[in-house]
């Protein structure tokens, strides 16, 4: 049998965002056919957005959103009139995901283009000016400019996945000039909106391939005397300790460039087996089911115990990749949902405690407030791996004279449903449970 222990007694830090994700809501401002999921979206409690790739959908805006091109779309209008600017479907993109209590993260650049002709992922004309305009289009949503906005967008991320093809690459997705260029825009981006906005994050560069290689080496090489607020990037991958892994070499790198104080935020992530043929069928399949929700738990509870700072799912939008929400009727949720919404019991008790034991496809992590909760995942890439047999001690339990601990289960059967509840009058107590291939559950111990 195994054993997870945690303690309440042990405090190790705040609760950090890991149920965060790529877009928000689907609502409706009129009356017509869009089904909304915005209950779902609110009661899952998600903490930040990150708005890449809203463009591809068309009941956010499609592609008249987020992306610079398409809010300034003649280059050559003058940057600082407010005539030069589309901001009103975008405005009500953000909107829709403030009404939700969710933050913006925004995504400065463009969605990937999968396409043979590139549009807006060619390098600006000039980068200075396109760093202008990304000051306007900050100044539009915190500032008020331009009949705007005063949202508390703290994040601001330059480009993505610049690095996803090589330099002599003949279908460039992301990026389409050559490392040096990139690095050359992202530095007088940088340097230029962290003296417009020092109070705010700026950051990025949304790295596509997390390994320590020579184009982030290269990277961090070029970065002047400003230095970026966060570093993002991303990784799909088949096992939990494959991000581990990522997530200690990208605080190393961070760490070795003397950028101490500087956000690892893993901003794209999501169970992939592989990228194309049956492994990719198999990974849309598997991000739908039961075992996309389990890697989603056990990918939040590793992460919370690590040095990363957030962690955004791709994607809450309705597309392929959303385990969260079926995407023909937004309004139903699949399995990958409950995961968010059970991450958030622990989220909402704001301070973090140890739960030790984790690994061997098992992976804890546990919260302490108004009430003392701990999230519990069961993961294994193998379909044909058995059922475990899980002792959960919890130690220093604030009781003033009896306790319920109640077991919420995820799982093929269940949806983060109540399926026990007991009574205990000690400070410590056990709980003992079957885990199912792929489940997870939700305790909460509350006072009686």
């Amino acid at each position: 049998m195994s054993e997870i222990i945690v303690d309440f007694s042990k405090e190790n830090g705040k609760v950090k965002p890991m149920h965060a994700v790529n877009n928000g809501p689907v609502y409706k401002f009129a009356e017509d056919q869009r089904i909304t999921n915005m209950g779902h979206y609110q009661k899952a409690g998600i903490p930040f957005a990150r708005n890449h790739d809203a463009a591809f959908y068309a009941n956010y805006g499609g592609e008249h959103i987020v992306d610079v091109n398409f809010i300034f779309r003649d280059f050559d209008k003058d940057p600082y009139d407010p005539e030069s600017y589309d901001f009103v479907l975008t405005d009500e993109y953000i909107k829709v995901t403030e009404f939700a209590g969710t933050r913006t993260f925004y995504r400065f650049g463009s969605k990937i283009e999968h396409w043979s002709k590139k549009y807006n992922t060619l390098p600006p004309k000039d980068f200075k000016k396109w760093a202008i305009i990304c000051e306007h289009i900050i100044r539009h949503y915190t500032e008020g400019w331009a009949n705007g906005f005063h949202y508390d967008i703290q994040y601001w991320e330059i480009w993505n996945e610049a690095d996803l093809d090589s330099d002599d690459s003949k279908h460039k997705r992301c990026w389409g000039g050559t490392a040096k260029e990139f690095y050359e825009l992202f530095n007088i981006t940088l340097t230029h909106l962290k003296t417009q906005f020092p109070h705010l994050k700026i950051g990025g560069p949304a790295l596509a391939i997390s390994k320590d290689n020579e184009w982030c080496n290269n990277f961090f090489k070029s970065l002047g005397e400003v230095k970026p607020d966060f570093f993002s990037w991303h990784i799909y991958a088949q096992k939990v300790e494959d991000i581990q892994y990522r997530i200690r070499v990208m605080k190393d790198m961070l760490n070795r460039y003397g950028l101490t104080n500087c956000e690892s935020i893993l901003n794209e992530w999501n169970y992939v087996k592989g990228w194309t043929g049956d492994e990719w069928i198999y990974s849309l399949e598997q991000m739908k089911k039961i075992k996309g929700a389990a890697f989603i738990a056990a990918v939040m509870a590793m992460s919370q115990n690590e040095e990363l700072d957030m962690l955004m799912y791709y994607d809450a939008r309705p597309c392929a990749m959303n385990g969260m929400f079926n995407t023909d009727i937004v309004a139903k949720c699949l399995k990958g949902y409950y995961p968010f919404y059970m991450f958030n019991q622990l989220y909402t008790q704001k301070t973090s405690v140890e739960a030790s034991g984790n690994g061997d496809g098992l992976w804890a992590c546990a919260a302490k407030g108004d009430e003392q909760n701990t999230m519990l995942a069961y993961f294994d890439n193998d379909d044909t791996a058995p059922s475990r047999d899980v002792k959960v001690t919890f130690k220093n339990v604030t009781n003033s004279g009896k306790v319920k601990l109640e077991y919420y289960l995820l799982d093929e059967a269940h949806n983060a449903e109540l399926v026990r509840e007991e009574i205990f009058t000690a400070k410590e107590f056990s709980a003992y449970v079957k885990m199912p291939l792929n489940s997870v559950y939700l305790f909460k111990i509350v006072e009686c």
